[in-house]
């Protein structure tokens, strides 16, 4: 390519060397081709599997036929590379002294961990969950990134020298604690608390209605039982596991977390799936007006839990410009139905457009708005509100990622707000690069 928009600010938020890599792929040259890949990438065997790949959407090559297969090629070089034996611990040489607490254990988290091990310095994860990986570990549902894959890179990561504490959940006393013991505190909380519908909503607080983390978490802990004992791996409540088995199924919101509910219920083998979304269904090809190449193409497409719906029932589960008015529920409390009605562009209700869909199950996948705030009120850190419905984050910038306090950074969802695991990466990356311009101009590094 003259310019390849592919590693552009439209394209990877990594600048992944993507040119580069497939040349070397094209020229069989595999082990040059993980360097590469790994230069800018620390993780491309999450990325492989779970990006919405932007860069595809910004290829050159799109603008005449279908654009380049970059996110199967990033699988297959970093496939090829374990097969090999190619990726083995890069444990430090020599130790700076320094210690740094990396709170959460994302993906953002992970590749701040990751850079700043390889710095030198002293690196602690801390973990709430029992397992880590935050979203990876118990967000993204097995079908699209195997926890086994996860924990061979942690594995690697841990003999690196990058110390994990689980079940470690970080109080507002334990947080002033950790930052006076070390000399860099980085915030990689996430960003969790979900968006909800309005509390007044009628029969808002019927049973059978959950949010779609509180589905496939617990999913994920169900499935992670040792399959020779029968005994759970994770400390896993079976009062807390939501069943889709034979119900009607609910998804409202769209995006990858609805999609991952669509099929998580599909193999609990669901009576029906239905995704209602509030906007407009996407155009069938690019509307060069509004969302010109290089921008992602905002098209309609089938995503895996849609194409599973539609092989089984026939039909594509979602259904757009949908208002929900109303859950209905029967004596004893439980959901069996929700009445909606449609909207047009401008969210006006449309006359004569009420319907009642049937639903034994109501899964609420509609984002996110905010980290919890615990840490950040204890340690008087700033938060920056956003224009959305009150949400807000950690106010750190992208110049430096530091926070109003001395020696406390913030990176991925908490400080961007929701959004991809590649820009989770990107963000882990940048502020573990700050970090080290911190240590550097604090004279530490002397």
């Amino acid at each position: 390519c003259g310019t390849p928009f592919c590693q552009s600010f439209t394209g990877c938020p990594l600048n992944n060397l993507i040119p580069e890599w497939n040349d070397l792929v094209y020229k069989n040259d595999w082990k040059q081709a993980i360097e590469r890949l790994h230069e800018t990438n620390n993780f491309p065997e999450f990325t492989g599997r779970v990006c919405p790949a932007p860069c595809e959407g910004a290829c050159v090559v799109g603008l005449v036929d279908e654009p380049v297969t970059i996110k199967n090629i990033e699988y297959s070089i970093v496939n090829h590379a374990f097969e090999q034996n190619w990726i083995q611990p890069r444990i430090p040489q020599n130790r700076t002294g320094l210690h740094c607490a990396v709170i959460g254990s994302g993906p953002s988290g992970l590749a701040c961990a990751d850079i700043l091990n390889q710095y030198g310095h002293y690196v602690h994860v801390y973990e709430r969950e029992d397992e880590v990986g935050g979203l990876l570990m118990y967000g993204i549902p097995n079908m699209k990134l195997s926890k086994d894959t996860l924990r061979r890179r942690i594995n690697l990561l841990e003999k690196e020298g990058i110390e994990f504490h689980t079940n470690a959940n970080i109080t507002d006393t334990e947080s002033i604690k950790l930052k006076e013991s070390y000399e860099a505190m980085i915030l990689c909380i996430g960003s969790t608390i979900p968006r909800d519908l309005p509390s007044d909503l009628p029969g808002r607080d019927l049973n059978g209605i959950h949010y779609a983390m509180e589905f496939l978490t617990n999913n994920q802990k169900h499935l992670m039982m040792n399959k020779q004992t029968g005994d759970l791996n994770s400390k896993w409540d079976a009062n807390k596991f939501i069943n889709a088995k034979d119900k009607n199924v609910i998804v409202i919101g769209g995006g990858d977390t609805g999609c991952d509910c669509i099929g998580t219920s599909m193999r609990h083998q669901a009576k029906s799936v239905i995704n209602l979304e509030l906007m407009g269904k996407p155009p069938p090809t690019r509307n060069e007006e509004i969302n010109p190449w290089p921008q992602y193409p905002k098209v309609y497409h089938l995503d895996y839990g849609h194409e599973e719906v539609k092989a089984r029932f026939g039909y594509d589960p979602r259904n757009y410009n949908i208002s929900t008015k109303e859950f209905v529920g029967d004596s004893n409390g439980n959901v069996k139905g929700l009445r909606t009605v449609q909207v047009d562009r401008n969210f006006n209700e449309l006359p004569d457009s009420e319907r009642v869909y049937p639903a034994d199950l109501v899964l609420l996948a509609m984002g996110f708005t905010n980290p919890e705030k615990e840490i950040m009120s204890a340690l008087d850190i700033n938060l920056k509100q956003n224009n959305r419905g009150g949400s807000f984050t950690i106010d750190a910038t992208p110049k430096d990622y530091q926070t109003n306090i001395d020696g406390i950074f913030a990176c991925g969802d908490c400080r961007r707000g929701q959004s991809l695991v590649v820009w989770a990466i990107a963000e882990g990356r940048g502020a573990a690069n700050n970090v080290q311009k911190y240590f550097k101009s604090m004279g530490y590094l002397n």
